[in-house]
């Protein structure tokens, strides 16, 4: 509780300092009369409360105005959220190369989506969009500040969900654009997540979906998820268990991809490697928000006078009923 006029409760102890001496000078003339005949003690409930309550329940009113004068206030402090973030959009590989497990102990389509999962619960105040691709790329979750649902729609990622053979790099990359370039976001990026090259969609070339990013301000970070040289695919197979494939990350490409909006490539061997690209990617792409803070401030000096009034009004009835006296 804060005072608006807090010179006001300077009156407080200058009412209770002259009410005190106003007693004791009561006090000095009672003790001066001389009765001769001592009054036998036949002080009532009803003769002690004439003799505190006018002259106490007077001070305890001048006090509680004075409190009142002064504007008492209820302080309420927050932090007001910061309104603008970053845009981001996902783009993660299902083809079924992404099934390949050698980034033990998960294949890479799940490394992909712990290590993105990761990154979603270190940001705050940032609208967060996914698109899922292989042969064809389809918008999987709208910018969204439920992270909650994200996840839950992160988690549901599966290998060939698009049903459409090959890596449509470029449909991935145009496909984010569409839903980021409108964006009023300080910042908008791409995280593209892949083990290949692009080798199917209407735009074949992902050089030429980034220069449209680049063109909306929108950076690409692409991210390489493939061990280098051979590696095992399961197949379900008893007979077969594993399918051997070659390394087919097009590097050169998604290092100019990257490269052309200001971002960067980096590839990932392992999961370790991967959450480390990440938490690199969070870090770049930090807001610095500064804290404002929020002070509500509710006038409460009601709690003060109205107390004030009651008790007034109490003694004045009291003074002309029950404690009056005949001259």
């Amino acid at each position: 509780m804060t005072f608006q006029h807090p010179y006001f409760l300077a009156l407080i102890p200058l009412v209770l300092l002259l009410a005190s001496a106003a007693r004791a000078m009561k006090a000095e003339r009672l003790a001066a009369l001389k009765i001769p005949v001592p009054l036998p003690n036949c002080e009532t409930a009803r003769t002690r409360l004439f003799r505190f309550l006018p002259f106490w329940g007077r001070t305890a009113v001048l006090v509680l105005l004075a409190l009142a004068l002064a504007r008492p206030q209820r302080v309420d402090k927050g932090d007001i959220p910061p309104t603008e973030g970053i845009d981001i959009m996902l783009c993660l590989d299902t083809s079924y190369s992404m099934a390949a497990v050698d980034f033990s102990p998960y294949n890479r389509l799940d490394a992909a989506r712990n290590a993105a999962a990761e990154f979603i619960g270190h940001r705050a105040n940032d609208r967060i969009g996914m698109v899922v691709f292989g042969g064809a790329a389809v918008l999987s979750c709208p910018l969204t500040l439920d992270y909650r649902s994200l996840l839950e729609l992160l988690e549901s990622v599966s290998i060939n969900m698009t049903k459409a053979d090959g890596t449509a790099i470029g449909d991935a990359l145009i496909t984010a654009v569409n839903h980021l370039k409108d964006s009023k976001a300080k910042s908008k990026i791409i995280i593209l997540l892949t083990d290949g090259r692009s080798n199917a969609g209407t735009i074949p070339d992902p050089v030429i979906a980034a220069k449209t990013a680049a063109a909306y301000d929108i950076k690409i970070y692409a991210i390489g998820t493939a061990t280098k040289g051979p590696a095992r695919v399961p197949t379900g197979n008893p007979v077969q268990p594993y399918l051997i494939i070659n390394d087919d990350l097009d590097e050169a490409t998604l290092m100019e991809t990257a490269g052309v909006t200001g971002g960067e490539f980096h590839r990932a061997g392992n999961f370790l490697e991967l959450q480390k690209i990440y938490a690199k990617i969070d870090e770049m792409e930090k807001t610095r928000f500064e804290i404002k803070a929020l002070v509500n401030r509710s006038d409460i000096y009601l709690l003060f006078l109205l107390p004030a009034l009651a008790l007034a009004v109490l003694i004045f009835v009291l003074e002309r009923t029950y404690l009056r006296t005949i001259p």
